[in-house]
């Protein structure tokens, strides 16, 4: 197995793709993201300590469209297992495709965080704004479109500008992993304001002198078509849209090339469930439910192909074989 795993959650993709790899019996070569490289290297170091024979798990740093590529398009690799972005995950499941060996991605995501009539707003809304600011929004998975009704939407605007003051650059929001990140993320907070998405929060602006910081922002009046709501920032930026019945509500949620995860909030568990079914995305958290490491993680669309975590997540390493008399 050639598991290459991004920056954003260095420890946790490790041991997600390792794990299950060794436990299904096979050997793995990790190629870590060239920003987290030291994490990888403390893992290397604990499984040496803990005896795991030489050349079952073996560390190999690099770029990568040099030592990724190179892993993904090697003959004595049977599966790539990547976690990063999309256009990195086309690339790689190019090759994979090329050498007919099997490829898990995890890529990007525009996760929808759909409030229903009637769902409890204030929970909703305070919920879905600690989700997005969550490791300074730098999260495949994280629920930066939030869609509310047109009923409510003018109270959810007034909510949400409310709860993002409590995260406070420095203190509740760190840096973003680097300076392209930064400039990344700013561009498209600049791009947003540029398309006519009101900023009731944050700004292009860089909120202090030193350090990669972007600040909390939030865009209210957003329209499915903007480029901040169909893109995935990868920073602490929050968009608001507002939809007319279920049915808009379910359209807007969909439309987008991404399908990773999700939110629905509803009056109770079951008008929830059955909105969510109707979502084209892997992963949903009903009315503020929790991430459940036993569930399968892994997505519809461009957000990726095969699961992570599980039962599932450990098929993932298996091959079926008959054996016939």
């Amino acid at each position: 197995v050639g598991a290459i795993t991004p920056w954003n959650y260095p420890l946790h993709q490790i041991v997600a793709k390792v794990a299950p790899a060794l436990a299904a019996g096979c050997t793995v070569v990790l190629k870590p993201a060239e920003d987290t490289p030291l994490t990888a290297q403390i893992f290397a170091e604990a499984t040496e300590a803990a005896g795991l024979p030489p050349g079952v798990f073996n560390l190999v740093t690099g770029l990568g469209p040099v030592a990724g590529q190179a892993l993904a398009a090697h003959e004595d690799v049977d599966l790539v297992s990547f976690t990063g972005s999309t256009a990195v995950g086309k690339r790689i499941g190019a090759t994979a495709g090329a050498a007919i060996k099997r490829v898990a991605l995890e890529l990007g995501g525009k996760s929808a965080n759909v409030i229903l009539p009637g769902a409890d707003l204030a929970r909703a809304v305070n919920v879905g704004i600690a989700n997005v600011m969550t490791n300074s929004g730098q999260t495949c998975s994280a629920w930066t479109r939030m869609l509310v009704d047109a009923e409510r939407y003018d109270e959810a605007v007034g909510l949400a500008a409310n709860a993002v003051t409590k995260y406070v650059v420095g203190e509740r929001v760190g840096p973003l992993v680097n300076a392209e990140q930064q400039a990344r993320v700013r561009g498209y907070i600049a791009r947003g304001v540029e398309e006519g998405a009101r900023l009731i929060a944050g700004g292009p602006d860089a909120p202090l002198e030193t350090g990669y910081y972007v600040s909390p922002t939030v865009f209210a009046d957003v329209t499915p078509d903007m480029t901040i709501a169909q893109e995935e920032i990868f920073g602490p930026v929050l968009s608001i849209l507002r939809y007319e019945d279920v049915d808009d509500a379910l359209r807007i949620a969909n439309d987008t090339v991404y399908g990773l995860a999700g939110a629905v909030w509803a009056a109770d568990d079951e008008e929830a469930v059955t909105f969510a079914r109707r979502m084209d995305t892997g992963q949903v958290d009903i009315n503020g439910g929790r991430f459940n490491p036993l569930a399968p993680f892994g997505g519809y669309k461009q957000s990726g192909v095969g699961r992570e975590l599980g039962p599932h997540g450990l098929a993932e390493y298996l091959q079926t074989k008959s054996l016939q008399f």
